[in-house]
């Protein structure tokens, strides 16, 4: 139940080879996918070995999740030029920015710690969330590239983020490290990511977004990932207030499930509406 072990090893050893360890966009990412990593692989461990489905205390887990991202948001704030390294910038519009000010800080934190538990309630059947997120890692990887290329930033009218390019290499061995690790979760799978693997990946997602300042191009290429979430957001919300479900079950792919569709159904068209996703996301670098 922890091979997330397995995909950590493959992206931190291929990084700390192959990256240029000078920039330190590199070193926050790896921190927050350690971090979190570390986080899972403790509850997977609980899990186990008190045999039960509970393990971190939500409210630890979540604190943790919390200071790691906040020092992450920290470094990448004060690594960057003032004000651009605390703005905002949207899709479309290339010279609109928001600063945020230290709002920054708290803004990046939920969307590292959303990233983070929003892939970790995707991994719910075999192949589900592996995939989505080698293809949410392809495209911050193209993301990464130009934004920290000043030649292809300055043509595309993106924003120049000097030494994130750096952050495609540890893309790259996320997808490397996904696609071993896909070999044996096919289904039927033979080992799961664990909260090892899904914590780390959503975390590094969410970072890589978050220092390239394509955090809400995130929402749209990890909009599958988005919609797990909020699907039980919604579920627990509105059953608390009138005691009834929106869903047959949560997260969603669960609700789909009971609705008919098999494991394979629900998981091949939940990578095909990635793939979609994707493309939309990718091309709002050109549709400015």
């Amino acid at each position: 139940t922890m091979g997330g072990l397995m995909i950590l090893c493959g992206i931190i050893g291929s990084s700390l080879l192959w990256a240029n360890l000078s920039s330190i966009y590199v070193w926050v990412v790896l921190l927050v996918t350690l971090g979190f990593g570390s986080i899972g692989f403790y509850d997977d461990y609980l899990k186990v070995t008190k045999q039960s489905h509970l393990g971190f205390s939500g409210k630890a887990r979540l604190g943790l999740e919390f200071v790691i991202a906040g020092i992450a948001a920290w470094v990448i704030m004060h690594n960057g030029q003032a004000p651009f390294s605390s703005s905002l910038t949207f899709p479309f519009a290339k010279e609109f920015l928001i600063n945020l000010g230290w709002f920054f800080i708290p803004f990046s934190c939920f969307v590292i710690v959303g990233a983070g538990n929003a892939v970790n309630l995707t991994d719910g059947l075999d192949g589900l969330a592996i995939v989505p997120i080698m293809i949410a890692a392809a495209s911050f990887g193209v993301i990464a590239y130009l934004s920290g290329n000043a030649v292809f930033a300055e043509y595309l009218q993106i924003h120049f983020v000097p030494g994130t390019g750096e952050l495609a290499v540890v893309l790259g061995a996320v997808i490397g490290a996904g696609l071993g690790f896909l070999w044996f979760n096919a289904p039927p799978a033979a080992i799961f990511m664990g909260d090892t693997g899904s914590l780390a990946l959503g975390g590094l997602i969410g970072t890589v977004a978050v220092a390239t300042k394509h955090e809400i191009v995130l929402v749209i290429v990890g909009g599958l990932f988005v919609v797990e979430i909020l699907s039980v957001i919604i579920q627990v919300g509105y059953f608390k207030m009138t005691g009834k479900r929106v869903f047959l079950m949560a997260p969603i792919h669960h609700h789909f499930e009971k609705l008919g569709w098999t494991e394979s159904q629900v998981v091949i068209r939940f990578w095909i509406i990635a793939v979609i996703l994707a493309l939309v996301g990718l091309s709002t670098l050109k549709l400015r």
